[in-house]
């Protein structure tokens, strides 16, 4: 095992496109890391340079204490599991697993104990004998998840491991991938586009943006204190609802009603990087869809925000709901939302009224089509510059 260290880590093609710029990224021994982000943001990318199959324009790589730049991917003994399993499909399970260990010459003893050992640990005994042809999906990727656990390197590597399976497969293999790096303790550098992954497989995730890290930080920091608009916007599911505010001193003006800012917000704004700025400032507001609540459910509703506004639509998923109310005034902010949308792969509404989503208690009788009286935490609001995307006011770590 071993730590990985990047620093000013660069990758420009010939035409001048930089895929990856400027990473900064310390991964310690034995962490699991997860790099995330929407679709060409370079991530994969900056995981084939650590692995050695992309060359690193400028900047420097190490694995452990050695410089690992100009060295030959066999030669920085990592063990990388691909999205499409990369199997052999004339050999056996066993004969799978053992490949990497029969390049090296291992002796065939140790060659048999370390696969049975790995096969017991991925419940694979029973499927040693048989081609991948006849496993399942998920057994495959065990399979390529084995050829890398023989090996015992100082790290493994996946890259979008899961993609291929089916939702079920999928939450059983995190599971698994997870229990496997427990056990094992390695260094672990995971590629994934799919958020609940990175949020539930990391020790800390990296959130990139045209190959910009925008925050590495555990999933808990990363949900609730996210360090700009990128990154509020993309960690959640269902996203964060990001709506035009005025902020006049500690009074905050939204489109659906005006309330003061809490104690505590009020106090992080005036002394965060943002600042107390005196006479009125336009900001951009982020609410999660759970800090929104049925108000006939809250019993103390002093530290939040009272509001009527119509019900478009509802879904009932039974253990709660999702209501989307629509309003207006998103023009204010269109032009920073429509390039957010566009970095997001996500769709940007049209025309003059635009949604959003409230997480209400499955007890709530709120009715599409007719007003509902609703309730905001104002406690639980983020504060972003429209100009920057920076937060203002940002909760505190933990």
């Amino acid at each position: 095992m071993s730590s990985i260290t990047m620093r000013g880590i660069t990758k420009r093609y010939a035409d001048g496109t930089e895929a990856v710029s400027n990473v900064d990224m310390d991964i310690a021994d034995g962490e699991f890391v997860i790099l995330v982000g929407p679709s060409g943001c370079g991530k994969s990318t900056l995981l084939r340079m650590i692995v050695g199959l992309e060359d690193i324009s400028e900047g420097e790589m190490k694995i452990g204490d050695e410089v690992v730049n100009d060295r030959a991917p066999k030669d920085r003994d990592l063990a990388m599991v691909f999205q499409n399993y990369a199997l052999y499909p004339h050999l056996s399970v066993r004969e799978n697993m053992a490949f990497p260990l029969r390049l090296a010459k291992v002796p065939d003893a140790e060659v048999t104990s370390r696969v049975e050992e790995a096969a017991k640990v991925l419940e694979l005994t029973e499927n040693l004998d048989r081609k991948p042809a006849n496993l399942s999906g998920g057994q495959r990727q065990r399979v390529a998840m084995g050829r890398a656990i023989v090996r015992d390197p100082k790290a493994f590597l996946f890259d979008e491991p899961l993609s291929n399976l089916d939702a079920n497969l999928r939450v059983q293999m995190r599971t698994e991938i997870a229990r496997i790096q427990k056990k094992y303790g390695t260094t672990t550098v995971y590629v994934t586009h799919d958020q609940t992954e990175a949020m539930t497989l990391a020790d800390r995730v990296a959130v990139l943006r045209k190959g910009v890290v925008q925050q590495v930080d555990s999933p808990r920091n990363l949900y609730n204190s996210p360090a700009n608009l990128f990154v509020a916007g993309f960690i959640g599911s269902p996203s964060m609802n990001l709506v035009p505010g005025r902020l006049s001193g500690s009074r905050l003006e939204l489109p659906f009603g005006t309330m003061d800012l809490p104690d505590e917000v009020a106090q992080r704004l005036a002394g965060g990087s943002g600042g107390a700025q005196a006479g009125e400032r336009q900001v951009i507001v982020g609410i999660r869809p759970e800090h929104f609540e049925d108000a006939s459910l809250v019993g103390d509703t002093s530290h939040g925000m009272t509001f009527t506004n119509r019900v478009d639509s509802i879904e009932w998923l039974g253990s709660e709901l999702y209501a989307y109310l629509p309003y207006t005034g998103a023009e204010a902010i269109a032009q920073q939302l429509g390039q957010l949308a566009g970095d997001l792969d996500m769709e940007q509404s049209s025309g003059d009224e635009s949604q959003l989503v409230t997480r209400l208690d499955a007890a709530s009788r709120v009715e599409e089509g007719k007003q509902a009286e609703l309730w905001l935490d104002a406690r639980r609001i983020h504060l972003f510059d429209p100009e920057t995307g920076e937060a203002l006011a940002r909760p505190p770590v933990v």
